[in-house]
């Protein structure tokens, strides 16, 4: 099936970032196919801002992020939920949640996995399963936090688009500290991907919902 299958596709993401990493080689071929791909991010985490940058400094980045990958601003969709605190807000996220359901009604949903180990990345898990309920949904790959994630769908990917997803990530300065933002461990997790399946290059992703 190719990917043109999906004309509306939504992704959320915890913490800017999370969505780009997960999966921003995907969003960077879907749209060069034309689709249309919206980006919601739940939390800015000011809290995790390092020493030395503004604390809204993850407002402005993802937004340079996602306009690399090539997401309209009009696509772009940051909300204000700290950090660390997703369970215990977890009905007034799934009401935005809803609230995108019915303004995008997207045919495509990708988010964090039901198993991830971050509390916030599993509190969107959980609730973007019951607001996107009749969708197909999608869940992306964290690596360090995925201990049982099953490979069941790959994403092909060319190198510009791990060129997409490198310069989206790098637009991060605020995360450069992190090691998972290392330039060699991203391009060759989706070298690593690609390989599994005699590509190139590879996003992977757990269905669990596909409906044809």
């Amino acid at each position: 099936m190719s990917i043109r299958h999906f004309q509306n596709v939504l992704v959320l993401a915890p913490h800017t970032d999370d969505g780009e990493f997960g999966c921003g080689g995907t969003m960077a071929r879907l749209i060069e196919s034309g689709v249309t791909v919206t980006y919601a991010a739940f939390s800015t985490a000011a809290k995790s801002v390092p020493e030395g940058f503004p604390k809204d400094v993850l407002k402005h980045e993802v937004r340079a992020a996602t306009s690399l990958l090539g997401i309209d601003e009009a696509h772009l969709k940051v909300y204000d939920f700290e950090v660390r605190t997703f369970p215990q807000m977890r009905q007034e996220i799934l009401e935005e949640m809803i609230v995108l359901q019915q303004d995008l009604k997207p045919d495509c949903v990708m988010m964090p996995a039901l198993i991830d180990l971050h509390q916030d990345h599993k509190t969107i898990a959980e609730e973007g399963l019951r607001a996107f309920k009749r969708t197909t949904v999608l869940a992306y790959e964290i690596p360090w936090n995925n201990l049982n994630f099953s490979h069941q769908a790959y994403v092909r990917l060319e190198k510009h688009h791990v060129d997409k997803k490198v310069g989206a990530l790098a637009c991060y300065e605020s995360q450069g500290h992190r090691n998972y933002t290392n330039e060699d461990y991203i391009r060759n997790l989706a070298l690593t991907r690609g390989i599994d399946v005699g590509l190139d290059f590879a996003e992977v992703f757990e269905v669990y919902r596909w409906i044809l």
